[in-house]
């Protein structure tokens, strides 16, 4: 897996969300309307005065110990290592879990798709035309170490991530004109004209730091003292590269807000790092991770049947989600020469058996992925609707015809492995591009031999890589595997130093400006930026803006379904697989609330440390 939850996202300010029209309309200066929560077309489930989610347990126990491994990245973090503190710029391989630390503006719900309450600011001032936000802080908001949390931080935290953030942050906000602090309690930020539909939902997630505390200090360094934070934990002992534990702050300022009740329920959290998943899944075995979220089948189908299984100590469960699903795929890097002809990619992806694949390797628990928007309302289905060629003619003369037809399925196999129809294809497309056949080699236009490395920094994908690669070799191309260690990997991806990597997005059901910064032009060009497969078309990025400000859910549907035929006629991946659950797996010493979010599994946000389960499976 190679990506990070849309939900621990919205939470940290790479939001894809947005805002239309405002519900609850409280005191304000003329011309502003004042709300407790933002959305991204005006609904909002919860009130103003909601005393908490539907979804916690407000007299949930605190205590016990979390012990898990990391499964989703923001920032420069990295899934096999870490060597500093500061995850929110490019230098360095970040820790697990420091998103939780800090505070922000406002906090999501896993109850909606998109939705915003107050957590540091207790609601927010919005002129009529839309471009200019003050957010009203409540006073009592703290840093861990008693300084108060003013405008001043918030505004100082927007700005220094607008010049010198991660690229996945700053890219985000180049439409904030300005974030300057009126009072101690007022933050005012100024929007561009241009600014999109997401762009306030967006520096609402941001993290907030203390400007005292970066004085004097190099933002962009990497760090291994924890910058001084405001969230519900801190950071406790780690080793380099081998855990990290937080601390629940007992004293944590925001502990009785609405949106802070029946969560950060664990008194330690502690990640564990490994670099191979057999070893992690040994962990787990023997009771070092105590909560495991499991992505391979193999191991799901016939991994769980060791001792504390069947005596119940470990619990195994599938739990449903409503959310869109993982877009997960091979890569292409368009900007090498290799593959700059769509014609190329596509037969590449010809001599992917998933068929085979899922049955031999994967138990048969997966379905293929097609779409961009699996999984949801989003997808391109059919021919173009009226609207979605209202949106696409303006590039007719730029865009494949296929485009304008039936959106672009990935072949069906016979199952064999080797379905010689698929490959036939293939070698046809390789020889239209101008490939030629030299004995058992085929050589690109350019005379050089035809050689694809597929990099990686964990050899769990190899089962399903290397019948796709023996597929390719058929075909002449010389195509091996790269397994690197995870710093080398990260730095070779930041730097587009790859011929075909793989992928993992978390779906979303708002999409908008985090858009950009996977499929855009702007961050194709821009090293360590989410768009790893260098995907520069005109027509994705006006489609892009046109969903970053889609006014109705159904323009964004409408916009959607046009950047997917856009997306999947460019051939720039070899599309995976998906599920629609999650796979969990835990020792029986955690419960849970009775109702699960809607869109989320709950788990294991919500849940709690039980004394006495624990001592009845002898873990007390």
């Amino acid at each position: 897996m190679r990506s990070i939850s849309r939900r621990s996202i919205l939470k940290t300010g790479a939001a894809s969300a947005a805002l239309s029209v405002l519900p609850h309309i409280g005191f304000a200066q003329e011309g502003e309307t004042e709300t407790h929560g933002l959305s991204s077309f005006g609904e909002l489930k919860y009130p103003p005065d909601f005393k908490h989610f539907d979804y916690v347990n407000p007299a949930a126990p605190k205590g016990g110990t979390l012990a898990i491994q990391i499964k989703q990245t923001l920032g420069n973090q990295n899934f096999d290592t870490f060597n500093t503190l500061h995850i929110f710029v490019l230098r360095g391989d970040g820790a697990a879990g420091m998103a939780s630390t800090f505070d922000t503006l406002m906090t999501s719900s896993a109850d909606e798709p998109d939705a915003l309450y107050g957590l540091v600011a207790k609601s927010v001032r919005i002129s009529d035309d839309k471009l200019t936000y003050h957010f009203i802080l409540r006073p009592e908001a703290r840093f861990h170490d008693g300084s108060k949390l003013t405008a001043k931080d918030a505004a100082f935290s927007l700005n220094i991530l607008k010049t010198k953030g991660h690229p996945i942050f700053s890219q985000l906000l180049t439409q904030m004109a300005s974030a300057e602090a009126e009072t101690d309690e007022v933050l005012r930020v100024q929007f561009t004209p241009q600014r999109s539909r997401d762009l306030h939902l967006i520096v609402a997630g941001m993290p907030i730091f203390s400007e005292r505390y970066w004085l004097g200090k190099d933002f962009e360094a990497s760090t291994l003292e924890a910058p001084l934070g405001s969230g519900a934990y801190k950071v406790g002992r780690f080793e380099v590269g081998r855990f990290i534990e937080f601390d629940r702050v007992p004293d944590y300022w925001a502990k009785d807000l609405p949106v802070s009740v029946g969560q950060n329920n664990f008194e330690h959290i502690r990640y564990e790092y490994f670099r191979d998943r057999i070893v992690a899944f040994e962990a787990f075995k023997n009771g070092t991770l105590n909560y495991n979220e499991e992505y391979t089948s193999r191991i799901w189908s016939t991994g769980y049947d060791f001792p504390a299984v069947r005596e119940g100590k470990v619990k195994k469960e599938e739990i449903s989600n409503d959310a869109p699903s993982t877009i997960q795929g091979w890569y292409f890097n368009t900007r090498r020469d290799t593959f700059k002809d769509p014609r190329i990619r596509e037969a590449i992806g010809l001599a992917f058996d998933f068929e085979w694949t899922n049955a031999n390797i994967m138990f048969s628990l997966f379905k293929r992925t097609t779409s961009y928007f699996e999984n949801s309302d989003m997808k391109a289905v059919g021919k173009p609707s009226p609207e979605e060629l209202a949106l696409l003619e303006p590039f007719r003369d730029k865009l494949p015809a296929s485009v304008f037809g039936d959106p672009i399925l990935p072949p069906v196999s016979d199952g064999s492995g080797q379905d010689r129809r698929l490959l036939r294809r293939a070698d046809e497309l390789l020889r239209e591009a101008g490939c030629k056949r030299e004995g058992g080699v085929l050589k690109l236009p350019n005379g050089q031999p035809f050689r694809i490395e597929f990099l990686d920094f964990q050899p769990s994908l190899q089962p399903h890589t290397q019948p796709f690669q023996a597929n390719l070799k058929r075909l002449g191309i010389d195509a091996s595997s790269r397994i690197v260690d995870a710093a080398q990997y990260q730095r070779r991806m930041d730097e587009y130093d790859f011929d075909m990597a793989s992928r993992n997005l978390v779906g979303s059901s708002t999409p908008g400006d985090s858009l950009r910064i996977v499929y855009g032009s702007d961050a194709g060009k821009r090293p360590g930026s989410r768009n790893i497969a260098g995907i520069d078309n005109p027509a994705v990025d006006a489609l892009i803006e046109k969903i970053a400000n889609a006014k109705s859910r159904q323009e964004l549907n409408i916009a959607c379904r046009a950047l997917d035929r856009v997306l999947r006629s460019g051939h720039y991946w070899v599309p995976m697989w998906f599920r629609a659950s999650e796979w969990l797996a835990y020792w029986d010493q955690f419960s849970r609330p009775q109702t699960k979010p809607r869109l989320a599994s709950g788990a294991p946000e919500t849940w709690w440390y039980d004394a006495e389960k624990a001592k009845r499976i002898g873990r007390g």
